[in-house]
């Protein structure tokens, strides 16, 4: 058995849309923190999303593209 990821905090917003739409998600992974909070969004349009995700523990920022059919994840180009 192996032991779970410790939850850590992500500041999540999209790319385009800035920092006022940040929000707060707690999850074990960057790419984790992504999807959570494309899954929380009303509507999306388009086949992928690119989001800033901030670690708020260590201040690592990473930009995530992340397709919205298939639920994957990259890195963003």
């Amino acid at each position: 058995m192996t032991d779970p990821q410790p939850v850590r905090r992500f500041l999540v917003h999209d790319r385009d849309l800035g920092r006022r739409h940040a929000l707060l998600v707690e999850e074990a992974s960057a790419e984790a923190a992504a999807v959570a909070y494309a899954e929380g969004l009303a509507a999306l349009d388009g086949a992928e999303i690119s989001l800033i995700v901030r670690d708020l523990d260590d201040g690592c920022e990473h930009c995530i593209c992340l397709d919205l059919e298939t639920g994957e994840t990259a890195d963003c180009a």
